[in-house]
């Protein structure tokens, strides 16, 4: 249904749900952008795959890792968008561009607060995973390799944090083998963190019944 059809009621709840959308994708990407700024790009821990490549283009030429950040996803991105479609393509864009801002400002006004790598680890995985999964559950991806997840979800039903955990590996160990060996030690014990933050939220959600008239992020029934 079309919104200029919606009564008005309807169409003040459906404003409502779109802007409590909104906010959660917004909370959802300075939650990933706090984990990685904060806990673990100070470790040089990659969260994902295109924080990995970030961290690569920081060691390589000196790249900030926020804008090495949202060069990687964009890069995914727009080599997935094709299978989820051009509003969730730009979901995305806003997710990984609000990520990026949010990396800059605490990188630069937050300074870290605990030395212990494994205690940082620890906390920025958790937090990580919830980011993650709060943007998961708005049908919106955390970047480019979490868009193929969802892609990959669409048409295998695997759970996108176990299809993130395997993708991720590859650049894992790219960056690993390039800078330090322990680096992928440190990045698969975060995605181990992360994965089971983001499966248990997701499963931990209960379906809801889908009124007629619906955000243009949808998906066919399971």
């Amino acid at each position: 249904m079309k919104m200029t059809m919606l009564s008005g009621p309807h169409k003040a709840l459906f404003y409502r749900k779109l802007l409590k959308k909104w906010f959660l994708i917004t909370a959802g990407s300075i939650v990933q952008g706090f984990a990685m700024a904060v806990f673990l790009f100070p470790h040089d821990i990659p969260s994902g795959g295109g924080s990995g490549i970030a961290v690569l283009l920081n060691y390589a030429f000196g790249m900030p890792m926020s804008l090495g950040f949202w060069f990687a996803n964009f890069i995914f991105l727009i080599c997935t968008a094709p299978y989820l479609g051009n509003t969730s393509t730009v979901g995305t864009i806003y997710v990984i561009t609000v990520t990026s801002v949010a990396v800059n400002f605490f990188e630069v006004y937050v300074k870290q607060p605990y030395p212990n790598v494994w205690i940082d680890l620890l906390i920025g995985s958790v937090f990580l995973g919830t980011g993650v999964a709060t943007l998961m559950k708005q049908r919106v991806s955390n970047g480019g390799i979490g868009f193929a997840a969802l892609a990959i979800y669409k048409y295998k039903k695997i759970k996108p944090g176990t299809s993130l955990f395997w993708m991720n590996g590859f650049i894992f160990g790219l960056t690993a083998l390039i800078i330090d060996w322990k680096i992928i030690i440190l990045a698969i014990a975060c995605q181990m963190v992360s994965t089971r933050i983001i499966n248990w939220m997701l499963r931990s959600s209960r379906p809801r019944i889908r009124p007629r008239y619906g955000f243009a992020w949808r998906s066919g029934k399971k």
